[in-house]
């Protein structure tokens, strides 16, 4: 079928060409920096003030445009011509914005329009903007003077790069691994698995099946290959990337690590913080670091017992099979073998219930019930042949765009995200309406099938589509506050996390579901089984969050920075506290933790869990008022949606729910407590 053409001006991705592309950034900065070299001193009426701050937001929107590109095509086609351009654009892209940051002029102009009676008269979009730009001056080193000042703005390049090859680093060291197997190393695996093995074999020439580290080919093996020296391999091939453990040491991230957490730390210190942890929640919603580390050990606390009986469960089952000690490649493959005998449920039996199209059609229909939305696929050019493009559209008019890009392959980056490539903001030629990538690695379609995806990959749909939402449905038109702009980052998973709930609910599945064949809609004993697992090891998956959570909180709160062997000790004693699930001591999980070293989470990834409280008492309230309640959904859209950056995280919360937040729902939602609900 013929699609529409787009309605929003979209990039043309057929005809980028990397020569211009750079050569429009590199004038983008330049007239950036024309213009902050231009103003000298504070505009004389509000009026000229308010015109800078205007021009300020257009050459943001600009950035953004370009930029946007680059780095998207760097995430998700890496070669090598793409990073030479990206790489060689850092080092003005971060002066630039060094520049902007501690521009004493534009820093007072923002301050004199905040003191003077206009503000009072501006949008409330507009005065949380002027706020939270004040905020983020004083957290650029706008005060600083002399030397500290030069020096934060070599500090500021030096990260950008660090964590730019920390990434880097880590998407070699996935694609330098393979393995040819034979038959035998096969055994268990299922026959869809097997084959996505041979497709990576194929594009690598070979006439056999090829383990990789590429997420879907890693865990088919660690979940079903019998062979459990082959686990073991692969597990050690994983957990050492970019290490000193790997035999592949020219991508060791030791010494980048080490170096961003020593300048992360210095510029805590050169702005008045004791360390980076600090600096990093000054503009969280979490009041500081102590009640953060508290939040996770009380949590903690709820997740043991639960986890306690869960991994006893584990050594039981693999017990049976003779192994008399558990060890960290064991533990998916016994999971998996203990959720089929504890529930009859397994992933592969799930699969040909979930092909991608009939998901993401249900996905989008679950949405229309919920805020009164068409989503329409239209033609618009693209990066890769199976990437897709869609507009969103509210009563007849389109309101937004997004691509999708599903699936693993080769020079993409590995994780799931949303990115906000283009903002909603009012501009000289009228509205610019938002447009955002939504990216995973599923497991890839095998021949002419389409891609199965396992429950797990539903949830992770769900979750991008939440932040896709957030970014598309505001209703702010200014730049600085608009979708995920300006929202406290540990409040920004609060419609990501609040959307999976709805990949669990019985009316839901109904809509996602349709066998491959058969075409019948999840059977209502697979769907028990489905649900009755739900909380199967939540209390093993809480602590391994919480591990995280306070590694990267603990090793960006230590002073002086540490080195690797005190990150290496800091996680392992983290373990010894918190861990139930065996580790090895060549584990180098920090050498790829790319959240906090190369992604926005440093001293941040408690954000996880911290909208999660906010997520569940949130979809709290639909479940008292019923799951696709219109009203309901017409209110999360209108308070939590739509405001962005405008409100704070907790007004924003406290205007749906009409209080505060509460973690009772989060226990509950976790199968942690034995209350029901009830209206």
């Amino acid at each position: 079928m013929t699609l529409q053409q787009a309605t929003l001006p979209v990039p043309q991705f057929d005809q980028i060409q990397l020569a211009d592309l750079k050569q429009q950034i590199e004038q983008t900065i330049q007239n950036g920096q024309n213009f902050l070299n231009q103003l000298k001193e504070v505009p004389q009426n509000s009026e000229a003030q308010l015109a800078t701050l205007t021009e300020v937001d257009q050459l943001e929107n600009n950035m953004s445009e370009s930029w946007g590109i680059l780095s998207h095509l760097n995430a998700v086609m890496n070669n090598a011509e793409t990073r030479e351009v990206y790489q060689s654009l850092l080092p003005s892209l971060s002066e630039y914005y060094t520049q902007l940051g501690q521009h004493t002029a534009l820093y007072q102009t923002y301050q004199q329009i905040h003191d003077t009676p206009v503000f009072q008269t501006l949008s409330e979009a507009q005065q949380s903007a002027i706020k939270l730009a004040l905020r983020d001056f004083k957290l650029s080193g706008v005060a600083l003077q002399g030397e500290a000042k030069k020096r934060y703005a070599e500090i500021s390049a030096r990260l950008s790069q660090l964590s730019s090859d920390f990434s880097n680093h880590v998407l070699d060291a996935t694609q330098a691994y393979f393995k040819p197997l034979t038959e035998a190393q096969l055994k268990g695996l299922p026959q869809s698995s097997v084959e996505l093995l041979k497709q990576y074999g194929q594009q690598r020439e070979l006439e056999q099946a090829v383990a990789t580290l590429d997420f879907p080919a890693y865990f088919a093996i660690m979940t079903y290959a019998d062979d459990r020296e082959l686990r073991e391999e692969l597990y050690k091939a994983y957990v050492t990337r970019a290490s000193d453990q790997s035999d592949k040491t020219e991508f060791d991230n030791t010494p980048v690590m080490e170096e961003i957490l020593s300048l992360r730390q210095e510029i805590a210190q050169l702005l008045g913080f004791n360390n980076f942890a600090e600096y990093s929640l000054a503009s969280k919603m979490a009041p500081d670091v102590e009640t953060v580390h508290q939040f996770l050990v009380d949590l903690a606390e709820h997740a043991r017992t639960p986890a306690l009986a869960e991994i006893a469960e584990l050594k039981s089952i693999a017990q049976q099979d003779g192994i008399e000690e558990l060890k960290p490649w064991d533990a998916t493959y016994y999971s998996e073998k203990l959720k089929q005998q504890q529930f009859n449920l397994s992933q592969e039996a799930l699969k040909p219930y979930f092909p991608a199209p009939k998901v993401v059609q249900g996905l989008f229909q679950i949405v229309q019930r919920l805020y009164g939305i068409q989503i329409v696929e239209r033609q618009a050019p693209v990066w890769q042949d199976d990437v897709r493009y869609f507009e969103i559209e509210d009563q007849g008019q389109v309101v937004g765009g997004f691509y999708f890009d599903l699936y693993a392959r080769n020079g993409k980056r590995g994780g799931a995200w949303m990115s906000g490539f283009r903002s909603r903001v009012q501009t000289a030629n009228g509205l610019q309406k938002p447009i955002c990538y939504m990216v995973c690695n599923f497991t890839p379609p095998i021949g002419n099938q389409p891609a199965l995806l396992t429950h797990d990959e539903v949830i992770t749909l769900f979750h991008e589509f939440g932040h896709g939402l957030h970014h598309m449905l505001t209703e702010v038109d200014n730049i600085s506050v608009a979708g995920t702009h300006g929202v406290a980052w540990d409040a920004v998973e609060l419609p990501s996390q609040f959307m999976e709930f709805w990949a669990w609910d019985n009316e839901s599945l109904d809509v996602l579901s349709e066998h491959t064949e058969t075409k019948q809609t999840l059977p209502q004993e697979l769907l028990s089984a489905l649900l009755n697992a739900r909380f199967f090891q939540s209390g093993m998956q809480t602590l391994r969050q919480i591990e995280f959570a306070l590694f990267d909180l603990t090793i960006h709160r230590q002073t002086p920075a540490l080195n690797s062997q005190q990150i290496q000790e800091t996680l392992n004693d983290i373990r010894a506290k918190f861990a139930v699930v065996p580790t090895v001591p060549y584990n180098r999980f920090q050498h790829s933790f790319s959240h906090i070293f190369a992604g926005g989470y440093a001293a941040g990834y408690y954000s996880y869990k911290w909208a999660e409280v906010l997520a569940s008492d949130a979809f709290d309230r639909f479940e008292s008022e019923g799951i696709f309640n219109t009203e309901t959904g017409k209110e999360f859209r209108k308070f939590i949606l739509a405001v962005g950056g405008k409100n704070t995280a907790l007004d924003a919360f406290r205007n749906f729910r009409k209080r505060e937040p509460k973690i009772d729902a989060l226990l509950r939602h976790q199968g942690w407590t034995n209350t029901d609900k009830t209206a």
